[in-house]
């Protein structure tokens, strides 16, 4: 076998756990947006009237979709035939 350096061997551990680390910092803030998000969401539909009375389930649902970007549009009904 090759002998490699102690020192070296440990060297390169320590580039491989700070390489990792660096490209995990964007994934956590993204995650904490993302907590963020849902959180105010969800304090935000329990403040509305009509939501007081689903349970958290259906809440935590409309929160996701919400954060997630979906969009509601009304849909117009026309009596032109």
């Amino acid at each position: 076998m090759i002998d490699v350096p102690h020192k070296l061997f440990l060297g390169f551990i320590c580039l491989c756990v700070t390489t990792v680390t660096i490209q995990l910092i964007p994934l956590s803030k993204q995650a904490s947006a993302w907590n963020r998000c849902l959180k105010k969401t969800s304090e935000s539909l329990s403040q509305v009237k009509a939501f007081q009375q689903i349970d958290d389930q259906s809440k935590e649902v409309l929160s996701v979709m919400i954060c997630n970007g979906a969009v509601f549009e009304p849909k117009i009904k026309s009596n032109i035939q």
